[in-house]
């Protein structure tokens, strides 16, 4: 007896078109941000299609604008799955990013393409496409799949047209690395000595970081496997934000009130309206409270020695922001939390250190800067920022770092220079502060944890804060989020566009110490003990050692 299966029939992709990319455009998971930028993506697009045009190629996209939702991003990891059913499988392919964009949407298609890859962001501070970019960039060097990347502020300038030519001729954009060099042997010194004592520390005790749910906002490089981080003595309690709002039901009023009351001694403001859909409100802020000690409790319960809250997805439609709790646990000096019975102040006298946005890198990175730090006595208090913007300004670049809200008040130069704005309601429906303000001039030591050949690197590098005239911090505040915390941040050694293609993260983790010297110290002994916990270190810039 002869069996006859119904065999699928192999997928049919169109045929390649000469001199024709094609092009899509990942987007977001809430449709408010989809269709407020789309007017910036589609002319985006116009001007990569007159770009490719004038060097005699067309654009294809790949889905058409549906108009019912009013724009053409894909929107869902399935849709991206069903987008890529429709692109010839060698077909050159642009990923055009003016906003951002979850990387999941499109990875899966990106891992099995073999045609040439291209990833185009604009380079501008509305809009965060260059940030939506960095990340997805990441994502792909943590698979492991070939890509190029470039930027451009208009797509008329004459770098873009050349790195566009050089793609569609040869596959490949080249940029210049000169600017990283692996970490070399280390000299003997105190600093070498105490990383290597720290790592081994970690190694033989172990910490736990508390994950309230994985995969934020489609960061697909943000999410770290458990064998990577087991080798460096980091392990994880997956956690979930429905615990997180059961925990929060439980905080009493009273309690909650406390924390705004000593906020308010220390003398931070806040913005405060009464229509909760579009100002700050005493509810608000009560709930973010709640969701501070709520964090702290937890982390009490499961011994955390860190933790992160994903918040984007979820919580956001149950209570105001988490930003305001984040900035709160990144601080030294914040409002005193009690156990449950009352009997212990919970990591009385020290920062506990939050991982924005659940990314893993910043986990492993704010463990690391919290020890090192304390270790030296300095002030530990660490943050992630979006690497979201810049231009020159008196003969330098300085960068627009940006995130929601959740920088410690120590970087503003503390709680009197903190002011609480709400969030923004496409992003943030149910409100919430933030920690708004201005981050104190100083030196500081950025970095950032990656994946990468299949292991966690380091890139560790200089920078300095600087201080810009009030107009200026007011422009550039409203060119991106105004109610956000912003640095001006200017990086030693390390041009604009050095950084856009060497940087695997739309995060970089940045830390204060006292003056240049120190900040060296700090940096020799952070990068010793990621190196002793079997990190790959790269530095990045000017960096003594």
């Amino acid at each position: 007896m002869t069996l006859v299966y119904d065999v699928p029939a192999a997928p049919q992709r169109p045929a390649l078109e000469p001199r024709t990319a094609w092009l899509i455009s990942s987007g977001d998971l809430r449709e408010s941000a989809n269709l407020a930028g789309w007017p910036t993506q589609a002319a985006m697009e116009e001007a990569i299609g007159t770009a490719f045009a004038e060097l005699g190629w067309r654009v294809h996209r790949a889905n058409p604008v549906d108009p019912a939702l009013g724009h053409g991003f894909i929107r869902s990891q399935r849709m991206g799955l069903e987008v890529f059913k429709g692109i010839p499988v060698d077909a050159p392919l642009v990923v055009a990013e003016a906003v951002w964009q979850y990387s999941h949407h499109v990875l899966a298609g990106l891992r099995t393409h073999r045609g040439p890859i291209l990833t185009v962001a604009n380079f501008a501070g509305d809009w965060p496409g260059l940030v939506g970019l960095l990340g997805l960039n990441a994502g792909l060097t943590k698979m492991g799949v070939e890509y190029s990347t470039i930027w451009s502020v208009d797509f008329t300038d004459a770098w873009f047209r050349d790195g566009l030519r050089s793609w569609v001729e040869t596959g490949c954009i080249e940029h210049d690395a000169s600017h990283v060099r692996p970490l070399p042997a280390l000299p003997p010194s105190a600093e070498v000595e105490l990383g290597r004592a720290l790592a081994d520390q970690l190694l033989a005790d172990k910490a736990i970081i508390g994950v309230f749910d994985e995969g934020c906002m489609g960061m697909y490089n943000a999410i770290f496997d458990d064998e990577l981080l087991n080798r460096i003595g980091v392990y994880k309690e997956r956690l979930s934000q429905s615990a997180l709002y059961a925990e929060m039901l439980t905080v009493d009023d009273a309690e909650a009130d406390a924390v705004g009351e000593w906020l308010r001694d220390r003398g931070m403001r806040f913005r405060i309206g009464t229509d909760e859909a579009t100002e700050l409100t005493e509810a608000q802020l009560r709930w973010q409270f709640k969701m501070y000690i709520a964090a702290l409790r937890i982390a009490d319960d499961f011994g955390l020695d860190a933790v992160g809250i994903q918040y984007q997805q979820g919580l956001k439609d149950l209570v105001p922001a988490s930003d305001l709790a984040e900035g709160l646990l990144n601080a030294t000096d914040r409002p005193p939390v009690t156990s449950r019975d009352g009997g212990r102040v919970l990591h009385e006298g020290r920062a506990f250190p939050h991982f924005n946005e659940a990314d893993e890198g910043v986990a492993v990175d704010a463990l690391v800067t919290d020890r090192v730090w304390r270790a030296m006595g300095l002030v530990p208090d660490n943050t992630l920022h979006d690497v979201r913007w810049g231009e020159e300004f008196d003969g330098r670049f300085v960068w627009v770092y940006e995130i929601s809200g959740s920088v410690p008040a120590s970087h503003l130069g503390g709680y009197e220079h903190a002011e609480g704005w709400r969030q923004g309601p496409v992003f943030f429906p149910a409100g919430g502060s933030t920690i708004n303000g201005v981050s104190k001039p100083g030196e500081v030591v950025l970095s950032r944890v990656f994946i990468a050949d299949g292991v966690l690197q380091a890139d560790v590098f200089r920078a300095s804060v600087v201080e810009l005239p009030e107009e200026e911090t007011r422009r550039r505040k409203e060119a991106t989020n105004p109610e956000w915390p912003i640095a001006h941040v200017v990086l030693h050694g390390v041009t604009r566009d050095q950084f856009m293609a060497r940087h695997k993260a739309n995060h970089a983790q940045l830390v204060y110490a006292p003056d240049a010297e120190t900040a060296d110290r700090g940096l020799l002994a952070k990068a010793a003990m990621l190196d002793r916990l079997g990190v790959r270190v790269n530095l990045v810039g000017d960096v003594a050692l």
